[in-house]
């Protein structure tokens, strides 16, 4: 039987913020390209990543509230995911930083930047054998070490921010894939591949899964939005 509740909660996700990209003052609307062009630089390895932990049985999806139609062995909704959060968070990033001075966060980059890495670390040595724990705390470390470091980037601070509050809602889409209010998971997770530590009904590897996800389609859409103004300045 056909269900749509991953279908839609992508939907409710996604919906209001696309609305909204269109308000003349936010304008959002203009930089759907350089969106779609990082959220698919970024969704093709987390999608390879879900869908390899998905055939090793990591995790797996319960097909009773999907449409049943599959990518790489997984949902279709799983795949739609990496673009609907990522667009619902950069468009809130945008949001955030275009009417509000959040400049002071960035003042924290090298703190986040030292403890993440320093936390990733202990618990990558404490639970290398938990293969969603020790991935996630590796990928989150490299990824740290590249932006701050090596690239750079000053808005790591600003970033964590925004995704400290888009946490508010988070928690609420991720509580229902991973069974709040609903009769059994959308999303099941092999309890001898993470630490067990939840909150609420989520695993806590999906929150840094989910930052180190935002990081890098704010980084690429960054990018893609310079070369795009840069190209629209020389055709002037």
């Amino acid at each position: 039987m056909i269900s749509l509740t991953y279908i839609l909660i992508n939907f409710l996700t996604i919906i209001i913020c696309f609305i909204f990209s269109f308000d003349k003052r936010i304008r959002f609307n203009r930089y759907f390209k350089p969106f779609i062009l990082a959220s698919i630089v970024v969704a093709i390895p987390f999608i390879i990543w879900d869908a390899i932990f998905t055939a090793r049985g990591v995790w797996w999806f319960n097909t009773d509230y999907t449409l049943g139609i599959s990518l790489l062995g997984l949902p279709l909704e799983e795949c739609l995911f990496f673009i609907c959060i990522p667009f619902s968070c950069t468009f809130t990033y945008f949001c955030l930083t275009k009417f509000f001075n959040l400049d002071w966060a960035n003042g924290f980059n090298n703190i986040i930047a030292f403890v993440t890495i320093i936390v990733c670390a202990v618990v990558a040595l404490s639970y290398n054998d938990r293969l969603y724990t020790f991935v996630t705390a590796l990928v989150t470390i490299g990824s740290i070490l590249y932006l701050h470091f090596i690239d750079k980037q000053e808005w790591i601070g600003e970033a964590s921010l925004v995704y400290t509050i888009l946490m508010l809602g988070f928690l609420p889409v991720n509580g229902v894939l991973t069974g709040t209010g609903l009769e059994s998971p959308i999303v099941n997770y092999n309890p001898q591949e993470f630490m067990n530590i939840r909150i609420g009904t989520i695993p806590i590897e999906d929150a840094v899964y989910g930052y180190v996800m935002i990081l890098w389609n704010l980084y690429f859409f960054k990018k893609f939005s310079t070369i795009i103004e840069h190209k629209s300045a020389a055709n002037e």
